[in-house]
């Protein structure tokens, strides 16, 4: 049997998005009910960088750039962001920050505050319209061609995972951040957000190695909750086809780079 392609993916309001280490594909059903499928070979592969520092920050990188070429491959592609409200969302979330860094809080405090609120314009995204389902659409196909039985809409490797590894890095760095001279504060928090990326990417990795250590279990605790009870609802039958469209699309470009 040949070896399964390790296979990530993103949830659109109206589709899936289903990528590997050398291809992408998305699958969307539009207002009229078609059934519409793009498959392209990535421009950018973060699989190819091996340095711990740079993995985080090149598989963030690989993930933003596929977005504009999803839009231009397929313009009726929904992405999460652009809706009114998540905007909306955004634009709250960046006067609350503002609002912390004024308040008298504790350093402590105030970063995992701060860790807290960056997730809310996510949390917008997914609640409202299909975008929930469509996200637990994602994990049971990719979960049910990985294990080869049908899995639930909750997946092991779902970036919520990344929540409690980037709150406690981000927040140490910050701390560290702010004992720098004010002159050197500016890169030194630049610094600290990318060594939290770095860090919380390394852990993830460790915790999906380690499933059964009682430090990854609770690192993976608050991403579970948060796919269980607001991330992700359970896919119709029409949702689910557009998610294994994406996939076998996907599947079908990566076999025929290895061929």
């Amino acid at each position: 049997m040949s070896e399964k392609v390790r296979l990530g993916g993103m949830a659109l309001a109206n589709g899936v998005l289903v990528h590997g280490p050398n291809a992408w594909a998305c699958a969307i059903r539009t207002a009229d009910g078609e059934l519409k499928v793009v498959a392209r070979r990535k421009r950018l592969r973060a699989g190819r960088v091996n340095n711990p520092l740079l993995r985080g920050p090149a598989r963030m990188a690989e993930a933003f750039a596929l977005v504009p070429q999803v839009k231009r491959a397929l313009p009726e592609a929904e992405l999460p962001f652009e809706r009114p409200r998540v905007l909306a969302s955004m634009l709250g979330t960046a006067v609350a920050f503002q609002g912390l860094r004024r308040a008298n809080l504790r350093p402590v405090t105030r970063e995992l505050a701060n860790g807290i609120l960056s997730i809310v314009p996510a949390l917008f995204a997914l609640r409202g319209g299909e975008l929930a389902s469509y996200h637990g659409a994602e994990h049971v196909s990719i979960g049910s061609y990985e294990h080869g039985v049908v899995r639930p809409k909750e997946h092991e490797r779902c970036g919520s995972h990344l929540v409690g590894p980037m709150l406690i890095t981000a927040a140490a760095g910050n701390l560290v951040a702010e004992r720098a001279p004010a002159r050197y504060r500016g890169p030194a928090k630049a610094a600290a957000a990318l060594g939290a990326l770095a860090a919380s990417t390394e852990i993830f990795g460790w915790m999906n190695r380690n499933p059964g250590n009682p430090v990854a279990r609770a690192l993976a605790k608050p991403g579970h909750e948060l796919q269980h009870r607001v991330g992700t609802d359970e896919p119709t039958p029409a949702q689910l086809e557009v998610a294994e469209a994406a996939l076998r699309a996907c599947l079908e470009l990566e076999h025929d780079h290895d061929a």
